[in-house]
């Protein structure tokens, strides 16, 4: 699901969703059956994630570990 509305997955299929477009998206299984996927990404030196629905980000720390912050930078 992203802002434009919710897209079905088969098996096979693959999902992208664009950095730094702020539109907020989501893997859901609505179904009785386990699903496995696979998710790509990284988290480049200085990398950020931002939820645009929240007042959250996650920002990397000096020594690379994830903070969770309001996005005006101070602490949850």
């Amino acid at each position: 699901m992203t802002d434009a509305g919710e897209t079905l997955l088969h098996p096979g299929m693959c999902a992208g969703f664009k950095a730094g477009k702020g539109d907020a998206h989501q893997l859901r299984n609505d179904s009785q059956t386990v699903v496995l996927y696979l998710e790509i990404g990284d988290r480049t030196a200085g990398d950020s994630v931002t939820y645009s629905d929240d007042d959250i980000k996650i920002v990397l720390r000096t020594d690379g570990r994830p903070q969770i912050v309001r996005k005006d930078g101070s602490p949850v």
